[in-house]
């Protein structure tokens, strides 16, 4: 199966994407494995034909927005993110309006990249998990509405004196973490660095030693001179980790830190996409161009950090 995905990835001049939470398989066969944001830009400067993107829906929306010249497929088009799904362009248009018209003036909006390209579009600017809190800092408005993760948006208040109105949306899989199991497994492992996710709740991250995204999970570990490692996030990213750290011991903050939609796809799903060329993920010209504006926004605050 490896050796026919190999070959139609040749014929077809694709490339293989996986975000850190998927299958280990998936991560093995993958020409780029990260985070999603990341992964889409990273492809945006590749010269491919085809993107498959073995994540979930917004990501490889995000990969349509950023190239919309290649092909973008996703091999299971079931695999659809439920925060992302907390949101929708409709929803968040009222809530724009309803805060005009209560206050008189317009409130700035930021996304985060965990949502739809629907949704991106209605927004200022976009932001991830690592640079929410600088994209914040960036904007000129007092009173920032923070779609559609509140636990991000929580940990964003807690660093800056901007208001913050959280969008009632979170991650199901990071929710199920809770301050028990960080606790425990503290006790379980006093040597291990503790280390969560924005994604999770704000107890939780009281109580971890530090709040980074994947990428930066990833980083802290790699320069780190610590050996044991509570990982509080989707199980994927340990595979990673082991695998780029052999000599360094990892431990889920619980068993259930798994996020069932990542797991869908398999090697069967990316064989089939790039064999049968589906499926195809598209976003509307009007909608891309909107939605492109709050990326590079925040690819602009990048920069200027």
């Amino acid at each position: 199966m490896i050796d026919k995905i190999k070959y139609l990835k040749a014929k077809r001049n694709a490339v293989i994407l996986a975000h850190n939470y998927q299958r280990a398989e998936v991560q093995d066969i993958a020409d780029y494995v990260g985070d999603s944001l990341g992964l889409s830009i990273q492809a945006a400067k590749l010269d491919a034909d085809v993107i498959v993107f073995c994540g979930v829906d917004f990501m490889a929306e995000s990969a349509a927005i950023l190239s919309p010249d290649k092909t973008v497929l996703i091999p299971d088009a079931a695999a659809q993110c439920p925060m992302s799904a907390m949101i929708t362009a409709e929803s968040l248009r009222k809530a724009k309006q309803k805060y005009k018209d209560e206050t008189g003036k317009d409130i700035a909006v930021v996304c985060y990249v965990n949502s739809s390209a629907d949704v991106k579009a209605e927004c200022d600017i976009c932001c991830t998990s690592s640079n929410a809190v600088a994209v914040v800092e960036s904007l000129p408005q007092h009173d920032v509405l923070f779609v559609p993760d509140r636990n991000l948006a929580n940990y964003v208040a807690s660093k800056t004196d901007k208001n913050i109105i959280a969008w009632d949306g979170f991650c199901p899989t990071h929710h199920q973490i809770l301050k028990g199991d960080i606790l425990l497994a503290k006790m379980e492992h006093p040597d291990a660095v503790v280390l969560a996710h924005p994604e999770c709740r704000s107890e939780v991250i009281e109580v971890s030693d530090y709040a980074f995204s994947t990428d930066g999970m990833l980083r802290y570990v790699r320069d780190s001179n610590k050996n044991e490692f509570i990982i509080g996030t989707e199980s994927g990213l340990i595979h990673r980790l082991q695998k780029e750290n052999p000599d360094k011991i990892f431990y889920a903050a619980n068993e259930y830190v798994i996020c069932p939609n990542m797991k869908m796809t398999t090697l069967e799903g990316v064989l089939h996409s790039l064999e049968t060329m589906g499926h195809v993920v598209s976003v509307p010209e009007d909608v891309r161009k909107k939605a492109k504006v709050a990326l590079d926004r925040m690819l602009m605050v990048g920069r200027k950090e």
